[in-house]
């Protein structure tokens, strides 16, 4: 997704509006500073033409050493407000973007990396500093002292004035042909830096399989190649900001040796004073200085503004509108009834479907399973239920009302999920066990964790509810964080329990501890469960077979023994007594 440099100017004006106070008083402190160091060389011309006509210097030297430090200290000043503004917009432009980052809709994220989305919150944000703070408004201030400079030198003797404009002209026009180069060199670079962020975020992601299937070298070799990448791309950006610079000076060098040359003859010829030559040179060292200053800043507000095309690319994603959840209620809510009615279903377009006119209706209360290979299409069906994906076809209907039509925050706040890997955040037991109902009191907590057998993990942590689980739950089992992941589900009271596999890492006790738990929670709540293992399902209310995206069979076990081919197969395959 490309941006235009004119947009891209708007996206930083917008993130500048809501500063413009701090920013136009770090300009006008900025301003006043200039205005010193306007005076400095006029100050400097009447002290050697009091020199020359035996003056006295006290009053003039007093003048010349304030305006030396009033300007310095004007400026520091300044420039500490600016960065202080800088520090607030990239404050605010990160919580913005992780805002909007977590509000993402699940299609938009399946298709980004994480790392390099990590990158445009933590180095791209950090490149608007570079463009807002010092280099937006020094570069306006420049140009504003840059102005009253040459006013002033054309007052001090306008020919030799034309002379340095030509010279810096001729050399200044090559620092405006690279600032293309810069902006898309920095866009590289910028880029680079995420992919070195996706590839690190792929590896410690499945950092246990990196280990054990011994591809350490292998993921370093990746990773060097695009540390390598992001080197290039980096080097190249600076070798275009240094040849800048290199122009900033050269225009520098040559303007003061013209000036020095054409100013000494016109001395020479009486038609300039020596103090206006000392005047003049004052103001060009400080011309050139600013043109310095604007080019770097220039230089520094394309690396701003590529950084600002990539944050854009990321806040135009669309997002989730989910509306306010309602609070959960003291007594445990009615169980909700699910409707597929012709859901077709596929992940992209170029890709083959992955539901097909699936119909199938979950009664309210009860346990209803669904059984058949993997790839069949049940994770599917729970996250539309979910939305997490609307239907390409059908309708998914919650009590009768087409999921669509429910803002996104209700609905979900009647439905507990529990993911087939049984996610844990870092932090603490209860932390995880409260994520999806944080008002949950401690007599509820103790409920749930009797319920789902947890009461052994806890007495046997140092700190009990509040132990450190570690990163991604790594101090508990398997079969712990499923029963944690089923706890946290089931602390949220929903009227509708999903399932996905939520016994596959259990032992045998504990599957059986759990069937009972599930068993129990369905005489009050809606509970489907997607299940391999047949074991657990065999009571089920319901048992719906999947195949290939579709629904072939619906019934009870001795029913689906009796009529189902494939039902059968399943249970011989793992040696289920009929």
């Amino acid at each position: 997704m490309s941006s235009s440099p004119p947009r891209s100017l708007r996206l930083l004006a917008a993130h500048l509006w809501p500063h413009r106070r701090a920013v136009g008083c770090g300009a006008l402190l900025g301003l006043l500073g200039g205005v010193g160091t306007l005076a400095e060389p006029l100050a400097a011309m009447a002290v050697v033409d009091a020199l020359a006509d035996g003056s006295p210097l006290g009053g003039l030297l007093a003048l010349l050493t304030a305006l030396v430090v009033g300007g310095a200290l004007v400026a520091g000043l300044s420039s500490y407000v600016l960065q202080r503004t800088a520090e607030s917009m990239v404050a605010a432009a990160r919580d913005r973007l992780v805002s909007h980052i977590l509000l993402l809709r699940v299609p938009e994220l399946d298709r980004l990396k994480p790392g390099d989305l990590l990158s445009r919150v933590t180095s791209d944000t950090a490149h608007i500093r570079s463009a807002a703070g010092q280099a937006l408004v020094d570069s306006g201030s420049a140009l504003l002292v840059a102005v009253g400079s040459i006013v002033l030198m054309a007052w001090i003797d306008l020919p030799l004035l034309l002379v340095c404009l030509a010279v810096i002209a001729v050399i200044g026009a090559g620092s405006v042909l690279l600032m293309p180069p810069i902006r898309r060199a920095n866009e590289r670079s910028q880029r680079a830096v995420g992919e070195v962020g996706a590839l690190l975020e792929r590896s410690l992601g499945a950092f246990r399989t990196l280990k054990a299937s011994g591809a350490e070298q292998r993921e370093t070799v990746s990773a060097r190649a695009a540390v390598r990448r992001a080197w290039r791309d980096g080097v190249r950006a600076a070798a275009w900001t240094a040849a800048t610079h290199v122009a900033g000076v050269v225009t520098s060098q040559a303007a003061f040796l013209v000036v020095l040359g054409v100013g000494g003859a016109r001395v020479a010829t009486g038609a300039l004073d020596v103090s206006g030559l000392i005047a003049f040179l004052l103001y060009l060292m400080r011309l050139t200085g600013f043109v310095v200053q604007l080019a770097q800043g220039v230089s520094g507000l394309q690396s701003g503004l590529a950084a600002m095309r990539r944050i854009d690319e990321v806040e135009r994603l669309p997002v989730e509108r989910r509306g306010a959840a309602p609070r959960r209620g003291a007594q445990a809510p009615a169980p909700a009834s699910v409707s597929f009615t012709g859901v077709s279903f596929r992940y992209r377009d170029d890709a083959p479907p992955v539901l097909r006119d699936v119909t199938l209706d979950v009664p309210a209360g009860g346990l209803t399973a669904l059984v058949g290979p993997s790839g069949a299409g049940k994770t599917t069906l729970f996250s539309l239920v979910e939305r997490f994906y609307d239907p390409a076809e059908g309708t998914v209907s919650l009590d009768g009302v087409d999921v669509r039509d429910l803002p996104l925050a209700h609905l979900r706040s009647m439905i507990g999920y529990v993911e087939q890997d049984a996610p844990i955040l870092s932090g603490t037991l209860r932390d995880n066990l409260c994520y999806a109902a944080p008002d949950a009191d401690e007599a509820e907590v103790r409920r749930v964790v009797a319920l789902t057998r947890l009461t052994a993990l806890v007495e046997r942590l140092p700190d009990g509810l509040d132990t450190e689980v570690g990163h991604r739950g790594t101090t508990l089992s398997g079969g712990e964080r499923q029963r944690v992941a089923v706890a946290r589900a089931l602390l949220r009271r929903p009227r509708l329990l999903l399932l996905d596999e939520a016994t596959s890492q259990l032992d045998a006790a504990n599957e059986t501890a759990l069937r009972e738990v599930i068993a129990d929670v369905a005489r009050t709540t809606t509970v489907m469960v997607i299940a391999h293992r047949l074991s657990t399902v065999v009571d089920a209310d319901q048992i719906a077979v999947v195949e290939g995206g579709r629904v072939r069979a619906v019934g009870r076990h001795a029913d689906l023994l009796r009529c189902d081919d494939l039902y059968r197969e399943l249970i011989q395959a793992q040696l289920l007594d009929a």
